[in-house]
């Protein structure tokens, strides 16, 4: 009997709930983030966007709450210098509240229209540069010059002259004016990955 008792454990045992490794989850941010503001020990917070399931179970449900705080957050430079986010995931509560400690990588974020995107190997969210941007607007500011140096001198010399100053100031905007930021904002989602399996019960 005692041995029937033993076996019949053994499933149980072997059937625990857990996160398994390389499970992926979608997590919606609570409230926005930005390199603008943000600074290193700052909360974040999230609810799970999808389920993980493991063995055809839910082990996680939708809304289970996430928190993190951020781990480095570095503002985009005037002239060179990409902004960059570090978040590091601490905590997950299931919906009986039940808190799992927890250290998942980030792999994918919301671009939001700009070209910020993970880079894995540093596990932080970095954004693109501003390159072509910048040449746009010297471009665009030295042509404003130019059409208006030209009308009030009615000549090229005018034209090319306000080219130069409009170049001037153009160069001057870029320069003084930062880079885009890392913006996660609220409803936004990332995406992260379980390093290693992490038991629920």
């Amino acid at each position: 009997m005692r041995l029937a008792i033993f076996a019949l454990s053994i499933p149980a045992l072997c059937s625990a709930a857990e996160i398994p490794q390389g499970s992926h989850v979608l997590l919606r941010l609570v409230n926005s983030v930005s390199t603008r503001t943000a600074r290193e020990g700052d909360y974040v917070y999230m609810t799970t966007a999808t389920p993980i399931v493991a063995n055809g179970a839910t082990v996680v449900p939708v809304g289970s709450y996430v928190q993190g705080v951020v781990a480095h957050a570095l503002r985009s430079g005037r002239v060179k210098g990409k902004a960059e986010l570090a978040l590091r995931i601490e905590t997950l509560t299931l919906p009986g509240g039940k808190v799992i400690r927890v250290a998942p990588h980030l792999a994918s974020v919301d671009s939001d229209g700009t070209e910020q995107k993970v880079d894995t190997k540093e596990n932080e969210v970095k954004q693109g540069g501003s390159h072509g941007a910048d040449a746009a607007r010297v471009a665009t500011i030295s042509g404003s010059g130019a059409a208006l140096g030209g009308l009030a001198d009615r000549s090229w010399k005018g034209a090319g002259i306000g080219a130069g100053a409009g170049g001037a100031v153009g160069l001057a905007t870029v320069l003084l004016t930062r880079g885009k930021e890392v913006e996660l904002s609220r409803g936004s989602t990332v995406d992260v990955i379980f390093d290693r399996a992490v038991p629920v019960e």
